[in-house]
């Protein structure tokens, strides 16, 4: 594969990375506005290593969270990601699934109170939703569950779509020749017309489908 070529594709996926990362980070900074939350984090899990990545975050501590990683099954994170089901708390640390605490020293913030919401797309978890510490003074309604819902299913499609270019790009560190060919293919069906042309996209549709998955 030319140089050329190899860095071309690999500055569209870099490029549609950060894109979908950059998704992740507005809606976390939107939904700790939207909900007056002093933070707000989403959970990518990595199924390969069985952890929960601290993907995005906003607010207190950001900076000192995001690329740090937690077994799948700590705390309330790992709890709301294996049982599927969302969680309310006023005082996590009177909670025995809380296991925030190393965290909560290293960014030298400790939450009183969250929700959490699993993030879901076609039927597989890929990560966790979590909105912290909302005020006191205000009670946890069910128009704010159906809010959190909306934020979670973007957050699910986010993540999708971001591990996604990290697969296609971890091909394109894999492969050689095998990805100089999918280019060509590629620029072969853009030329095509009608029926024949459909037929490519069908078969690209298809090609993207066994490397992203």
């Amino acid at each position: 594969m030319s140089n050329d070529l190899r860095a071309a594709v690999a500055a569209g996926v870099m490029a549609s990375e950060d894109a979908h990362r950059s998704l992740l980070q507005s809606t976390v900074e939107v939904a700790r506005g939207i909900f007056s939350a002093k933070a707000a984090t989403i959970f990518l899990y990595d199924e390969e290593t069985d952890e929960l990545v601290f993907e995005a975050v906003s607010g207190l501590g950001a900076q000192a969270l995001i690329g740090n990683r937690i077994p799948s099954s700590t705390g309330i994170a790992g709890w709301v990601l294996v049982t599927r089901q969302p969680l309310v708390l006023e005082d996590v640390s009177q909670d025995p699934r809380w296991g925030g605490r190393e965290i909560a020293e290293r960014t030298g913030y400790t939450p009183q109170g969250l929700m959490a919401v699993p993030l879901i797309h076609e039927e597989d978890s890929v990560g966790v939703l979590q909105v912290l510490d909302r005020p006191q003074e205000t009670r946890f309604s069910l128009e704010e569950m159906e809010l959190l819902g909306l934020f979670a299913n973007q957050s699910a499609i986010g993540l999708d779509l971001l591990r996604k270019a990290r697969r296609a790009r971890g091909v394109l560190d894999e492969s050689g020749v095998e990805v100089e060919a999918l280019a060509r293919l590629a620029g072969a069906v853009d030329r095509l017309e009608g029926p024949k042309r459909q037929a490519g996209l069908d078969l690209l549709r298809s090609l993207e489908g066994l490397i992203t998955h």
